[in-house]
């Protein structure tokens, strides 16, 4: 995964020679859309969308790929209050980037949608129009990181008491347990006993 937005390729800037089948198909899709650019990993095709266009691309994708899977956001921040941070947060963007994956429902074909959305105007338009499914994952991306979608009428609390204050998947947000107790792997642990060791040990002292 890329932690900047630059790495999307321009879809004019390789040659299908050079080209992997998947990255034909992300470069193909892309261009179709009138999207920004495109990653491909691992056979994972990622198309980056502009905040405004993201209702627009993604009800267009569905024509070709109507499977709406799933939808969430990843919080890219400087610094974090647990857990270890990015390795050059001088040179990172901070911004949200809200994803969502489509796929058809004929073939393998799919791709994830990516779009930025800045820190302070935290809002993107809502699915939820043309996937009812959308609503869930929306709410859910409002309690955990504070994203407005603009058109849902129904971002309450999914998870969260009502009176619960912050937004737990925030880089900033402090998980109180682990300020008390240690991320898992990072305790020390004793060694196991030498039991043929420990069962010498008992026979000598019967002698």
């Amino acid at each position: 995964m890329t932690d900047t937005p630059e790495a999307a390729v321009d879809a004019s800037e390789t040659t299908e020679l050079e080209m992997t089948a998947a990255e034909t198909y992300a470069a193909s899709l892309t261009e179709r859309l009138g999207a920004t650019g495109y990653s491909e990993e691992f056979d994972t095709v990622r198309v980056f969308v502009e905040r405004d266009a993201w209702v627009e691309t993604i009800v267009a994708a569905s024509e070709e790929l109507p499977f709406f899977s799933w939808l969430s956001a990843i919080d890219w921040s400087k610094t974090t209050e647990v857990g270890e941070g990015v390795d050059e947060p001088e040179t990172l963007e901070e911004r949200f980037e809200v994803i969502c994956r489509l796929s058809s429902v004929e073939n393998a074909d799919g791709a994830i949608f990516v779009a930025t959305v800045p820190k302070d105007d935290a809002s993107i338009g809502s699915l939820t129009p043309h996937f009812g499914g959308a609503e869930w994952h929306e709410r859910e991306a409002h309690e955990m990181f504070d994203i407005a979608f603009e058109g849902n009428k129904n971002l309450v609390p999914l998870y969260l008491p009502d009176d619960f204050i912050g937004h737990p998947l925030l880089k900033s947000y402090p998980l109180i347990a682990r300020e008390v107790k240690p991320w898992p792997g990072d305790v020390d642990v004793e060694p196991m006993p030498d039991v043929a060791s420990d069962s010498q040990d008992a026979e000598g002292s019967d002698t």
